[in-house]
């Protein structure tokens, strides 16, 4: 008798004691790797935690709402710090979101051929291995002096908006924002188009089928589908953004206020930390340490919320 002719059940070999182990072992190691993960994280928050417990006992809730930073004096506070964090990366997301979004739709659709489609991906996921200390120096001489010369125009036409209410004279704002769009785009516009990627194509014959335009079809359909991957994207790139040292420290202009005026200079957490940690002492370090933590707690709740609208927009 062939073993083609065989019962199935009797043509599979039981599998071994040592394969069955491999599994086991297998499972339980990407557990440990997972584990591992979460309690590095939680290894991080913690010691940062305790390193500004100093300042945490001296200043208590005021240290978010003070503007002062006065190392002399020991008075902390990083409420400038926290608005320039927020404000600069908002600025980013405002610019990169469409571009990026857009960005994706093309790449996902027919409307280039596929060798000015390969060249443009690829020319996309560059733009993420260009150092930020390369994109810093860029603004300076190049973005910056673009900025002010329309910035000098603003001012004069429409100063009387608190936006336009300052003439640049250099770093600001408003630079420190282009600066992160043009960084956090290669993320929104590679996981957007993964998205809108791996929607069934039956939804897209389905609309076709019902009379939809390919605009409609894009717009109303595609879009709509891959909306909880587009989400996750723009929350990872503010997250990105928030984080962001080198680059934004070289534009933002490191000032310790804060001023509505996107051409005057300001100062993110980040910028903090990376100007004034190599020299601090004593307090200062503590207060550091809590200005580390409020920004790991706002980055927390970034992707805290990127998940829930994440998981609502699944149940819709």
């Amino acid at each position: 008798m062939n073993i083609q002719d065989q019962p199935i059940h009797t043509r599979i070999q039981p599998r071994s004691q040592l394969d069955k182990s491999l599994d086991l072992g297998f499972i339980w190691l990407t557990k440990l790797f997972a584990l591992a993960i979460a309690a590095v994280l939680l290894w991080i928050a913690i010691q940062v935690g305790i390193e500004a417990i100093p300042a945490i006992q001296t200043f208590g809730l005021k240290f978010l709402t003070d503007s002062s930073w006065n190392p002399v004096r020991n008075e902390y506070g990083v409420l400038p710090q926290v608005y320039g964090t927020l404000v600069s990366s908002l600025i980013g997301l405002l610019i990169a979101v469409p571009i990026g979004v857009g960005t994706a739709i093309l790449l996902s659709e027919n409307f280039l051929p596929s060798q000015v489609k390969t060249v443009m991906v690829f020319l996309v996921e560059l733009l993420a291995a260009i150092p930020s200390v390369v994109y810093g120096i860029w603004g300076i001489f190049v973005l910056v002096p673009i900025l002010t010369d329309w910035g000098k125009a603003l001012n004069a036409n429409l100063g009387w908006l608190p936006i336009f209410g300052s003439s640049p004279t250099g770093p600001g704002m408003l630079p420190a924002g282009i600066i992160l769009a043009i960084m956090t785009l290669p993320i929104i516009t590679a996981i957007s188009r993964d998205a809108l990627i791996s929607v069934p194509p039956t939804l897209r014959q389905a609309a076709v089928g019902l009379g939809a335009t390919r605009w409609e079809t894009i717009l109303k359909v595609l879009v709509p589908a891959a909306f909880s991957g587009i989400v996750s994207a723009v929350m990872l790139a503010l997250g990105r953004a928030m984080g962001e040292t080198m680059a934004v420290t070289m534009l933002i202009g490191n000032a310790n206020k804060i001023d509505f005026s996107l051409f005057a200079p300001a100062n993110s957490i980040a910028s903090l930390l990376a100007n004034q940690f190599a020299e601090a002492d004593g307090l200062q370090v503590s207060a550091l340490m809590y200005a580390a933590w409020v920004l790991f707690i706002l980055t927390l709740i970034v992707n805290i919320s990127a998940e829930l609208i994440v998981v609502r927009v699944k149940r819709i």
